[in-house]
């Protein structure tokens, strides 16, 4: 067992698809932020369909989509229900997509804040035996929410989208960023797709 996988944590914080193959393991939530779509070389549905293929993540593990801090509470939602359903704690791993470069992997701000008020969102529900990695994105969220719309926007993914012209992907994130964010369910115990309420 690595010691970067978080196995003893049932909540667990990594970046980048790398990220989610270190702390899946044995998850049964999996939960993929990615707040700005288009940035980097591979795509929001690029990025979920990598972590959940991924060796380590179960087959009859949750993959779930967020997009935006507004879905948190239905992410704690949804590990609840899961739990009721097991009997018994559900482990989580959250991931923050991050975007892959021509040079490499870089973090993205603005999913690691969302990736936080996750964090924060399954504290307020009980589940609250966290990573110390997931208790830093957690903290920096919290701290950082009443600056969490400019900080967006003043994101290099941000940058990278407006240089591009689409400046309409951000604005649209910024718009939905304190109330929206959906939740779709990738894949549960399957590959079919349905989205919950946001």
């Amino acid at each position: 067992m690595s010691p970067h996988g978080q196995q003893k944590y049932q909540v667990r914080f990594d970046h980048g698809v790398a990220g989610a193959a270190r702390v899946a393991s044995e998850a049964h939530v999996v939960v993929v932020v990615d707040v700005l779509d288009g940035h980097g070389t591979l795509s929001r549905d690029e990025t979920v369909r990598a972590v959940a293929d991924l060796a380590e993540v179960g087959v009859d593990a949750d993959v779930l989509l967020v997009t935006g801090a507004g879905a948190a509470p239905d992410v704690a939602r949804h590990v609840v229900g899961r739990q009721a359903r097991r009997g018994d704690r559900a482990l989580v791993a959250i991931v923050a997509a991050g975007a892959v470069e021509a040079d490499g992997f870089r973090p993205a701000v603005e999913d690691q804040l969302a990736a936080g008020a996750v964090v924060d969102a399954l504290a307020a529900a009980g589940i609250d035996f966290s990573s110390p990695e997931a208790a830093v994105a957690c903290a920096a969220a919290g701290a950082l929410a009443r600056a969490s719309s400019h900080l967006l926007t003043a994101s290099a993914s941000a940058a990278e989208l407006v240089e591009t012209g689409r400046g309409d992907v951000v604005e649209s994130a910024r718009a939905s960023s304190s109330g929206g964010g959906a939740l779709v369910v990738a894949r549960v115990g399957s590959p079919e797709e349905s989205t919950l309420p946001a």
